[in-house]
C-alpha cells in the first residue's frame, strides 16, 4: 500500500476507535457518528433480505444535500434508460443529506460506513456491487483500494477539481492520488477540472467531459413547484417584490439584513424570505431576534405553513428543509450565501433554474456557474452591504433589467441542461464492459 495511503489507513481506524466518545451528541458530529454506528449492519440486513444476484448493482455515494441532488438526476436517467436493470444503493457523508437520502429513488439509502478495511470489506461483500461511483471530489482511498482488490470499478461523475482546492495541495494529493489511479471513469463537469483530474493521477483515457448533472436537477426541482403548495400560495396570494435569500450563513446575514434594512427604509414594499444553511434552532433564532431588532415583521415558514397570514409580514424566515428550490419561483431576485464564508459559495443552479438573477459575495472562485453567470449579466457580486444595498436598490427600480436578467440565467441553464443522459450512459457502459 501506498505510504500516504498507509498513514491515511492508519489514521481513519483511529478515529473509528475514538469515535464512540462522541456518539449521542446532539450536534451534527454526534449524528454523523450514531448513523455510521448503524449503517453498515442496515446495509447487511438488506442485502440479506433483498439483494438479487442476477442484477447488477451500483454503489452511489455523494457527500452532502448538493451532491446527492446531482446523483439523483444521474440515477434516475439510468433508471429511465435501464428500467428494472439495476438495485442501487446510495450512501451520504454529512448528516444534512439526511433527509435527502430517505427520499432517494434506490433500493437502500444511509450513512456511508466508515472508511476503514474491515468495514468496507463487510460491505462489498453484503452489496457484491457492480460499480462503486463516488459524486463529485470526495473519493475515499480504503473503499477505493478494496473494491479494487476485489475487481469492482470505480467510478467520479460531476467530477469538479478547482484550482483552488485542497484536494490538488499537500496532503491530500498524495493520499488520494492512488484512488485517482484507480479510477475507472471520471465524467468530469469541464475541460479544466478534467486536466487537473489528469494531474492529480487520473488515467487519460477514463476521463469524459459531460457538464453539471446539477443543471438539471436544479431545473426538474424548479419546474415541480406547485404554486398552490402550502408553504407558496401565501407568496402567490399577496405578491410583493421578494428577496428569496439562500443557504446562508451568519456572515452573510451581517451583510444582508443591515443593506435590506437600509433599501427598506426607502422601499416598504421590498419582502425577504431567508433560509440558513442549517435551519435549526441554534440559527434560526439569532436570525428572527436580528430582523425583529431591526423593525422587520418576521415569521417563520412553519408558521405560514400552519396558516399565520403574510398580512404585514416583511420577512420570512425558512426553518426547515426541502422548500428552497421552490421558493426561489416566489423570488424577483435572490442572493445565494457562501460567498462570505470561509467554505465558499452555495449552489447558484436553483435561482438560475427559476429564471431570477441572483447576487452573491466575493468567495466565489471555486463555483464555474457563478462566474458563468456574472460574465452573462445574469448574476451580481457584492464586496459589502453598502455594495448589496446599491444592487438592490438598482433591481427594485428598474424591473426591465431585473427581468433580463432573469431570462438570461433562464437561458443558460437550457443551455447545460442533458449531462444526467451523458453521466448515465457513461456509467452503464462501465458496468456493461
Amino acid at each position: 500500500m501506498p505510504v500516504f495511503e498507509s498513514l491515511y489507513a492508519a489514521g481513519m481506524a483511529a478515529v473509528r476507535r475514538l469515535s464512540p466518545t462522541v456518539s449521542g451528541r446532539d450536534s451534527k458530529l454526534g449524528r454523523g457518528v450514531d448513523g455510521r454506528r448503524t449503517a453498515l449492519e442496515s446495509l447487511e440486513r438488506w442485502a440479506e433480505a433483498h439483494r438479487d444476484p442476477a442484477r447488477p448493482l451500483a454503489w452511489v455515494h455523494a457527500p452532502s444535500v448538493g451532491e446527492g441532488l446531482q446523483a439523483r438526476a444521474v440515477i434516475e436517467s439510468a433508471q429511465t434508460r435501464a428500467p428494472d436493470r439495476f438495485q442501487w444503493v446510495f450512501t451520504h457523508f454529512s448528516p444534512s443529506a439526511e433527509g435527502l437520502a430517505s427520499r432517494m429513488p434506490v433500493d437502500w439509502s444511509g450513512y456511508l460506513p466508515w472508511d476503514v478495511e474491515s468495514d468496507v470489506t463487510r460491505a462489498l461483500a453484503a452489496l457484491r456491487p457492480s460499480v462503486v461511483a463516488f459524486t463529485k471530489t470526495e473519493v475515499w482511498p480504503v473503499l477505493s483500494r478494496t473494491a479494487a482488490a476485489w475487481g469492482v470499478p470505480t467510478a467520479l461523475f460531476a467530477g469538479t477539481l478547482p484550482a483552488t482546492s485542497s484536494r490538488v495541495t499537500f496532503p491530500a494529493r498524495p493520499v488520494l492520488r492512488p484512488s485517482m489511479e484507480r479510477l475507472q471513469l471520471v465524467a468530469a463537469i469541464a475541460d479544466a477540472d478534467a486536466d487537473r483530474f489528469i494531474a492529480a493521477g487520473v488515467r487519460p483515457e477514463v476521463v469524459r467531459v459531460v457538464g453539471d448533472p446539477g443543471v438539471d436537477s436544479a431545473a426538474q426541482r424548479a419546474a415541480a413547484a406547485d404554486p398552490q403548495a402550502p408553504f407558496l400560495r401565501p407568496f402567490q396570494d399577496r405578491p410583493r417584490p421578494t428577496l428569496v435569500a439562500g443557504s446562508t450563513w451568519p456572515a452573510d446575514e451581517a451583510v444582508l439584513v443591515p443593506a435590506l434594512t437600509a433599501v427598506r427604509s426607502r422601499t416598504s414594499e421590498l419582502r425577504l424570505i431567508v433560509a440558513p444553511h442549517e435551519p435549526d434552532p441554534e440559527h434560526v433564532e439569532p436570525l428572527l431576534g436580528a430582523l425583529r431588532r431591526e423593525g422587520w415583521d418576521t415569521v417563520t415558514l412553519r408558521e405560514i405553513e400552519a396558516g399565520a397570514t403574510l398580512e404585514g409580514v416583511d420577512a420570512v424566515v425558512v426553518d426547515r428543509v426541502g422548500a428552497l428550490a421552490h421558493l426561489y419561483t416566489v423570488g424577483a431576485f435572490a442572493y445565494v450565501g457562501g460567498g462570505f464564508h470561509d467554505a465558499g459559495l452555495h449552489s447558484v443552479l436553483e435561482p438560475a433554474a427559476a429564471g431570477i438573477p441572483c447576487i452573491f459575495g466575493p468567495r466565489h472562485r471555486n463555483a464555474r456557474a457563478a462566474g458563468e453567470l456574472l460574465g452573462a449579466g445574469a448574476a451580481a457580486e457584492v464586496g459589502d452591504a453598502r455594495d448589496l444595498e446599491g444592487v438592490v436598490t438598482g433591481w427594485l427600480d428598474d424591473d426591465m433589467q431585473r427581468t433580463v436578467a432573469g431570462s438570461v440565467a433562464a437561458r443558460w441553464i437550457d443551455a447545460h441542461r442533458g449531462a444526467s443522459d451523458r453521466t448515465a450512459d457513461a456509467l452503464l457502459a462501465l458496468v456493461a464492459s
